[in-house]
């Protein structure tokens, strides 16, 4: 039974378990963006998240205490320099779990998880489509009418031989008429 086993063991021991987690959350800091199974990524998210908080207070205790976890100087210089300064005014949910589909070999679900704050092409992508969808539509309109105001300044020129022209039409009714 698994009465109060709330965390999922990823089929190893703890050992295997929490040096997998760390060299995951080593690459995580140092590339922002991997990929990985999702069970993988989920677990990595509960183990990668108390770290980065922690990242944002920078003193000496802190620093212990993350390199008790993580175990590589480069990558806690990265969390402490570069991470810690763009997620300093987040209050949470610093990593992003995308899901991509199933492996192909053993149709496993794959997803990949990433530092949301690094991401710029997600921030921004929706908002641009939609901003530049709507500025394609409203563009011709803004150009028809810009187009019509000049042509609105001949169109008194252009009247006039409208008009004869019905006049003319009216002539040539009247000669078949007769």
């Amino acid at each position: 039974m698994r009465h109060g086993k709330k965390f999922n063991h990823l089929g190893r021991t703890a050992d295997h378990r929490h040096a997998m987690l760390a060299n995951m959350a080593i690459s995580l800091i140092m590339h922002k963006r991997i990929t990985t199974t999702l069970a993988k990524a989920k677990a990595l998210k509960k183990y990668v998240e108390p770290l980065i908080t922690r990242s944002k207070d920078d003193s000496t205790n802190s620093r212990r205490v993350v390199f008790s976890y993580l175990q590589n100087k480069e990558a806690l210089k990265e969390l402490f320099g570069v991470v810690a300064q763009k997620v300093g005014d987040r209050p949470g949910g610093y990593t992003r779990v995308i899901k991509l589909g199933s492996r192909p070999g053993d149709g496993a679900d794959i997803a990949f998880i990433e530092l949301v704050d690094f991401d710029d092409n997600m921030a921004k992508t929706p908002k641009a489509e939609k901003k530049t969808r709507r500025s394609r539509k409203s563009a011709p309109k803004a150009e028809a009418p810009a187009a019509e105001t000049p042509k609105t300044e001949e169109a008194p020129v252009e009247e006039a031989p409208k008009a004869e022209a019905p006049a003319e039409e009216a002539s040539a009714e009247e000669a078949k008429a007769e």
